[in-house]
């Protein structure tokens, strides 16, 4: 499985390449800090699943998960936040995302959903 991680966070970013590299069958393919060379890289680099952060320079990531779904082949898109809110979740699910998960509390649930898909 290919996987971007978008998030502005270097050190979160390290974080999740680092315990997504121990897993078998996981491919990190590319990586960004921002909306707009996420979108670059998404539409260059083509993932199967797109590890997204909401609150970014140039652009909140539910504002791109429209344009990303519309890739061919779409790729599935995780949702991985510091705003757990209902109503995020809610704008997220309506754009298109396929899961949403707490950065806080749920860090182990996205290791353990890579595990099941892969």
């Amino acid at each position: 499985m290919k996987v971007i991680v978008v998030d502005d966070s270097n050190v979160l970013r390290e974080r999740v390449i680092e315990m997504l590299d121990e897993l078998s069958g996981i491919q990190i393919i590319g990586q960004a800090a921002n909306s707009k060379d996420a979108l670059y890289s998404i539409q260059k680099l083509k993932p199967d699943m797109v590890i997204l952060d909401i609150q970014m320079p140039g652009g909140s990531g539910i504002e791109i998960i429209p344009k990303i779904k519309q890739q061919e082949p779409s790729p599935r898109i995780i949702i991985f936040t510091n705003f757990p809110y209902p109503q995020y979740r809610k704008k997220c699910e309506e754009a298109g995302a396929d899961y949403f998960f707490d950065k806080s509390t749920e860090f182990e649930t996205l290791i353990n959903l890579f595990q099941k898909l892969n």
